[in-house]
């Protein structure tokens, strides 16, 4: 049996043309996983500070680089990655099941519609496919995020995510892992098929204005244009689904919205935040890690894909052949 690299690295059989094939989607997840474990991982010090604003801006009021002054003069620099081993993990996990899922609804979908039905139906068709991967994703998430977000905001609650794990597993049970996943497919899911559908959308107007398609333009010029749209399908998509991240920081705050049923808790935080602070605390410092996490992510998932010799799908317009 062939190493699983040497698997990876393998073309898919040409049969015709273009073959989305078995190993064509394990490439995916595995880019889908990679990228954004990268991403995530990087940016844990902006999340870590951006947390901390959204549980606490009584005392987190000056701003994202004040926020990153507080937290090294009380705490130490090391205390910005706290989270680091989950982040890295969790978001391995649900960029394998977002990235290969996303890859593997868009073009099941698009062959069953026909390539002509495809093109015209393009936007609904990524929001779909964005959808299903991103709850099939966070299904897995959830768990990580959860420790993640308990050691962010009490960092002496846990010594790493094992112990993590078995203290909330201990404490809390089932429930104390998934106590957050209304709040995170309220977060995740818009915030997925925003990211898709505008990354798509920009990417298609930029290969329009240059009069090409995307396999007649360089691997640099692919990579920059993915770059791009990913800057601002990352901030549009951060201001949609922005205020179910702060939901999320604050339900999964231990006693957050008193006790009883999830969206009964939920409703009790966003009534005592009000809509306004709902949706603009710690708005500034996620616009510029979703921006620069999506770019990252699409420039990284096209560069991991075509070194692993894949051909990524692209919605494609007949009329534009005649």
């Amino acid at each position: 049996m062939a190493p699983t690299g040497q698997v990876l690295l393998a073309p898919s059989p040409a049969q015709g043309g273009k073959v989305y094939d078995f190993m064509y989607y394990l490439k995916g997840a595995a880019a889908g996983g990679i990228c954004c474990s990268i991403t995530h991982g990087a940016l844990t010090p902006v999340d870590v500070v951006k947390t901390r604003v959204q549980l606490d801006p009584v005392k987190y009021n000056r701003g994202l680089m004040g926020g990153f002054r507080q937290v090294i003069a009380e705490e130490g620099a090391m205390a910005l990655t706290t989270g680091l081993g989950a982040t890295v993990i969790g978001y391995f996990i649900q960029g394998w099941f977002k990235f290969g899922g996303v890859e593997f609804f868009k073009i099941n979908a698009a062959q069953y519609l026909g390539e002509q039905k495809a093109w015209e139906n393009k936007t609904t068709i990524y929001i779909g496919a964005a959808a299903g991967a991103e709850f099939i994703a966070d299904l897995f998430l959830c768990p990580l995020e959860a420790v993640r977000i308990r050691a962010v905001s009490d960092p002496t609650w846990a010594n790493g995510l094992a112990d993590g794990f078995v203290k909330m597993a201990t404490t809390e049970g089932i429930g104390g892992f998934y106590a957050g996943l209304v709040p995170i497919l309220f977060k995740q899911v818009p915030y997925t098929c925003a990211k898709f559908v505008v990354q798509g959308s920009v990417a298609d107007s930029i290969y329009a204005s240059m009069g090409k398609t995307p396999l007649e333009v360089g691997n640099s010029t692919a990579i920059g244009i993915s770059l791009l749209s990913g800057v601002i399908a990352g901030v549009a998509s951060a201001i949609i689904s922005h205020p179910a991240d702060t939901l999320l920081s604050k339900v999964n705050k231990k006693g957050a919205g008193g006790d009883g049923p999830m969206m009964a808790r939920l409703m009790k935080i966003a009534g005592e935040m009000g809509i306004w602070k709902l949706c603009t605390t710690g708005l500034s410092a996620r616009c510029v890690m979703i921006g620069t996490l999506t770019a990252g992510q699409f420039g990284i998932f096209d560069t991991v894909m075509n070194a692993l010799g894949a051909e990524k799908f692209h919605f494609h317009n007949p009329a534009a052949d005649h």
